[in-house]
């Protein structure tokens, strides 16, 4: 029996993607391989079709799970609450509950000067982060008021230090470190454990940004203090298996935001 054996968890951009050196190159998978291991059953989404089925694949061979891939995009001139709502009725009819809700998914135009973003590249960050985040909290919360259940954002410290060529990308990780505080105020009362993470993890995003925006990375990405970057099963995953455990719980109402040390900072 695992940690999460009988919990349904929800986590967002949790299609599998690969580094060049064959490693696991998505937070998202990272998690969802953390919470395979403890016998959570998945619900993930994503925009491409053929990376979900490739962790969904892989998943349940190796770990015995039951995983639901949704494929789902928040985008500008979508409908998007339908398209969220969507995502969690598939996991309701399939699962029962929702115990777990991991808003991990975000896109960005990460490199591009502020003078030079476009309205469409500013859209891209907020409808993937933001809005995503926001639609699935208010669809999953009666059912983790009902369960008691916890919510995992991601942040970033892009907005708090001001990265060059991030500006999109920080405006909407600061709005959703917000979203999560007031979250974390306004949901305590039903025993809804809110907590936000600013990871740095090396991921084949990560990879894609250092091939084509060599000076943003260079001045952006900073080797965390303990010489390594963040795995993101051992690390950024195991921290999301915690913060969902119950005897891991902190105070209801408090966000606790992990930067600093080993891989979780920002």
């Amino acid at each position: 029996m695992g940690l999460l054996s009988g919990k349904t968890a929800i986590i967002t951009g949790a299609g599998k993607a690969l580094l060049k050196n064959g490693g696991c190159g998505s937070i998202g998978y990272g998690i969802a391989t953390a919470y395979a291991k403890e016998g959570a059953n998945l619900v993930i989404t994503g925009r491409n079709v053929q990376k979900l089925a490739d962790a969904k694949a892989d998943l349940e061979k190796q770990f015995g799970v039951s995983v639901l891939p949704v494929p789902a995009d928040v985008r500008a001139g979508a409908e998007n609450e339908a398209v969220v709502h969507n995502v969690v009725k598939q996991a309701v009819d399939t699962f029962g509950d929702i115990h777990v809700l991991i808003n991990n998914a975000q896109a960005s135009a990460s490199g591009v000067p502020l003078a030079e973003h476009t309205t469409e590249q500013f859209d891209l960050a907020l409808y993937s982060g933001l809005y995503a985040t926001f639609y699935y909290m208010k669809a999953c919360y009666p059912y983790l008021a009902k369960t008691k259940g916890s919510v995992i954002n991601f942040a970033s410290g892009a907005g708090l230090f001001g990265n060059f060529g991030q500006s999109s990308y920080a405006a909407a990780k600061e709005g959703i470190r917000g979203l999560s505080r007031v979250a974390a105020t306004e949901w305590g009362k039903d025993g809804i454990n809110v907590n936000l993470i600013c990871p740095l993890a090396w991921t084949a995003q990560l990879e894609n940004f250092q091939n084509a925006y060599p000076e943003a990375f260079e001045q952006n990405v900073k080797m965390p203090p303990m010489g390594h970057y963040g795995d993101v099963e051992k690390e950024i995953g195991r921290v999301c298996v915690q913060l969902a455990t119950p005897d891991f719980k902190f105070m209801t109402g408090e966000t606790l935001t992990l930067e600093g040390g080993l891989g979780l900072r920002p």
